[in-house]
């Protein structure tokens, strides 16, 4: 019954995510300048279009990721490069098409389509040019994740242990009033906290974690956002849309994952490797077969319950990292087919019909529409 229930659910509703990184994937599997690049089959990765269509998924936003290492220019053209990537995508299947804001969602799904829209993972891309900021909203970004594994010349990341800014440089304060005047959603998974305080101070808009899971869930790890955090995301009207990976759902999966990582990253360097080597990543698959790290759907289910648990059912979404996240990924949910799997848990927990669609899209397009108030697409 419930099952039957959650398969209804998946297909009535929009169901949007924001965060798959299909045009990295596609960047490593050699795809980058290929004009036809066809996804109506069963693919090795997360993300594909008969997987979302068995999960409904209807509005995945493609994060256009720019690894730590590429600066300045190099990572202007890295994003310019992926984001036409994402241009040949849409172009090359029938089933996708292009989305600016959630009417163009609304649009789509009318007509049978998934849109793909797009945010920035790694504001590395924009330099110091204010200018590239609307320079890239006009190439279809939506939201700009404002640095990634390392401190940038925006802010300190919740990952580098030396901070450097102690928050937002002098231009991450510059930069996040313009995302509030051109429309741009400030995304704030990956920040550090002193980054994270400073933005919600600045910030006139709703602001997102586009995948981010409750920090009570896995105390110390940084990534994660607090209590605080969470209400203050409420606050602004914004949302948190959960990261669905192990070790972010789940403590024991957390310490298991840093541990296999260090081992890596030792091995690594003893052979000589580099971090993208086959080797390596054949390695690290050997140490999780092994260790069985993996969480549960219902550690996902239980980071959604402690945010409606915290602020209600207004500020949730789904954010899953799918394709980002390697072989790391909840028993249950190891792909974009499995929404339903999470839509039945909810059932299961007693969230509402409405809960369920507020979760699925609705949250989430409220704060993109509010960022969008007032700008001429």
């Amino acid at each position: 019954m419930n099952k039957t229930k959650a398969i209804k659910y998946a297909q009535d509703f929009i169901i949007s995510d924001g965060h798959i990184d299909l045009p990295f994937r596609l960047n490593k599997e050699g795809l980058l300048f290929n004009k036809n690049i066809d996804l109506n089959y069963e693919t090795n990765g997360n993300f594909d279009i008969p997987k979302a269509k068995r999960g409904g998924l209807n509005c995945p936003f493609m994060a256009i990721y720019i690894p730590s290492e590429k600066k300045e220019n190099e990572a202007y053209q890295f994003a310019n490069s992926l984001i036409d990537l994402m241009e040949n995508v849409i172009n090359s299947n029938k089933d996708f098409n292009f989305a600016y804001s959630p009417s163009d969602v609304l649009e789509n799904f009318k007509n049978g389509k998934i849109s793909l829209p797009m945010g920035m993972e790694n504001g590395s891309a924009l330099g110091n040019e204010i200018k590239n900021l609307d320079y890239f909203f006009k190439r279809g970004i939506r939201y700009i994740t404002l640095t990634h594994a390392k401190n940038n010349q925006i802010c300190d990341s919740s990952y580098e242990k030396e901070k450097k800014w102690g928050g937002l440089s002098d231009f991450g304060k510059l930069l996040v009033k313009e995302m509030n005047s051109i429309g741009m959603m400030i995304d704030v998974s990956h920040v550090s906290d002193d980054t994270f305080f400073d933005i919600v101070k600045i910030s006139n808009k709703p602001i997102i974690a586009s995948h981010s899971s409750p920090r009570v869930l896995t105390p110390g790890f940084e990534r994660n956002l607090s209590d605080e955090m969470i209400e203050l995301i409420a606050k602004t009207n914004g949302v948190i849309l959960i990261n669905f990976g192990s070790s972010f759902v789940n403590s024991k999966s957390n310490k298991i994952f840093t541990d296999i990582n260090d081992d890596v990253e030792k091995w690594r360097v003893e052979k000589k490797f580099k971090s993208d080597d086959k080797e390596v990543e054949e390695y690290r698959d050997q140490l999780i077969n092994k260790l069985n790290p993996f969480a549960d759907i219902e550690d996902v289910l239980d980071a959604i319950d402690h945010v409606y648990n915290l602020v209600g059912d207004d500020y949730i979404g789904f954010g899953s990292d799918y394709d980002g996240l390697g072989n790391t990924l909840p028993k249950n949910l190891k792909d974009v087919s499995t929404y339903i799997n999470l839509i039945e848990g909810l059932i299961k927990r007693a969230y509402s019909k409405e809960s369920i669609e507020k979760i699925c899209y609705k949250n989430f397009f409220r704060a993109w529409n509010a960022n969008l108030q007032n700008h001429q697409i």
